[in-house]
């Protein structure tokens, strides 16, 4: 089921959800160039050599970005995000992000635990959220998004 779909229907504690990336040098210019983070890791060739890193690393919040992929399409509010990276995430590598739904109270705020791994299954990234989840009003909403054709969502199937 798709995760818009899983949304619009109700949220639940155990809900999970998973989705593939791979960044290429591209995404990672792109996201220095929007983000101003300029550092040395992610685009001076010199300065990697220097560091031991043999190519440019992704910023660690372009990997972060899988995460509120994930957000986006199931319409949580985010209110906090706690991150602990755990190794660099280099151009070209196949990501996956798997996201569990860990609590839900009765004021719809919510707790959930990510892990993003690389296709060898070493963890790049280990995170917790708090966040509210969509309401009856706003899963009417995403049922009324889906009948349309859901013209707001730009995702894209599969690896991009």
């Amino acid at each position: 089921m798709e995760m818009r779909q899983r949304a619009a229907e109700g949220l639940r504690v155990g809900d999970r959800f998973t989705i593939r990336r791979c960044f290429s040098p591209d995404d990672i210019a792109a996201f220095a160039a929007l983000s101003r983070d300029f550092n040395p890791v992610h685009c001076d060739q010199g300065y990697i050599d220097v560091k031991g890193l043999g190519e440019p690393i992704a910023h660690g919040l372009l990997t972060a970005s899988m995460i509120t992929e994930i957000g986006g399409q199931i319409g949580w509010l985010a209110a906090s995000m706690n991150f602990r990276f755990k190794r660099p995430v280099y151009a070209g590598e196949i990501l996956t992000c798997e996201w569990v739904v860990l609590t839900i109270d009765e004021r719809l705020r919510a707790t959930a635990e990510i892990r993003i791994t690389s296709g060898d299954g070493q963890v790049a990234l280990e995170a917790e959220t708090r966040g509210v989840v969509p309401g009856p009003q706003e899963r009417q909403r995403l049922k009324d998004m889906l009948a349309e054709g859901d013209p707001s969502n730009g995702r894209t199937t599969g690896l991009e």
